[in-house]
């Protein structure tokens, strides 16, 4: 299993939400590339969101992600109001290794079979959970796709990597929703990373035992509750 550790970014600083809530913000560094060259000491991939973007904003932090993934060299992937061919083709264009749509693969399919083809597996799909139900818009809407259905559908599309969050668990240090993942790991050539709630090296084990493609870990690491080079050993 793979460890993705994660950079938010909002009006260029790295932070972390509390499910989601940008009124629920904890404010880790103001200087995005330290973080990054901090990572890329331990580890070699990082998930990046951009929680302006989310927001209907645009591509804000386009220029200093182009830079993380020129400096560092990190397997870059990257989500955050991504909701045009043309804003794909921007972040690819500047090295990014995989792009994650959200509320597009939701609201614009067409574009999703777009991207898919165009793109291949430098696409995958975010798939944000709300009480069953996949949220879009910085998770500020809650769609009427029931997302076990929608994963289902999302792979006979033809994605073939999912980034599925739990919200309810994000951010919270609580532990993972190892349920949902269990079920999601049953789709057969799908590969899952879970997001939300890592709080521990016991949450790397019990996905590691899932057989999943990866996990995310955010506030845990900022908040030293998880040592990174230790998690990335055990999801090995």
């Amino acid at each position: 299993m793979l460890i993705f550790p994660a950079m938010d970014l909002c009006s260029g600083k790295v932070v972390r939400l509390r499910k989601g809530d940008y009124d629920d913000m904890t404010v880790f560094s103001s200087d995005p590339l330290k973080v990054a060259r901090t990572i890329a000491g331990v580890s070699d991939r990082v998930h990046i969101v951009d929680l302006d973007g989310a927001r209907d904003l645009g591509a804000v932090h386009l220029d200093v992600i182009a830079r993380i993934k020129k400096e560092t060299g990190l397997f870059c992937q990257v989500g955050g109001g991504i909701r045009s061919e043309d804003m794909i083709s921007r972040y690819i264009d500047s090295g990014i290794d995989r792009v994650i749509l959200g509320t597009a693969a939701v609201t614009d399919p067409k574009l999703l079979d777009r991207a898919l083809e165009r793109w291949g597996e430098a696409i995958a799909v975010g798939v944000d959970i709300r009480d069953g139900f996949a949220a879009i818009r910085g998770w500020k809407e809650t769609s009427s796709l029931k997302a076990m259905g929608f994963c289902r559908d999302l792979h006979n599309r033809g994605v073939s990597n999912i980034i599925c969050t739990d919200i309810s668990r994000d951010g919270m240090l609580g532990g993972t929703n190892r349920e949902l993942y269990r079920r999601l790991s049953g789709i057969t050539g799908l590969d899952i990373t879970a997001s939300g709630g890592v709080s521990g090296i016991e949450d790397i084990r019990e996905l590691k035992a899932l057989g999943l493609y990866g996990a995310i870990i955010g506030r845990a690491w900022y908040e030293r509750r998880i040592d990174l080079a230790e998690a990335i050993r055990e999801a090995l």
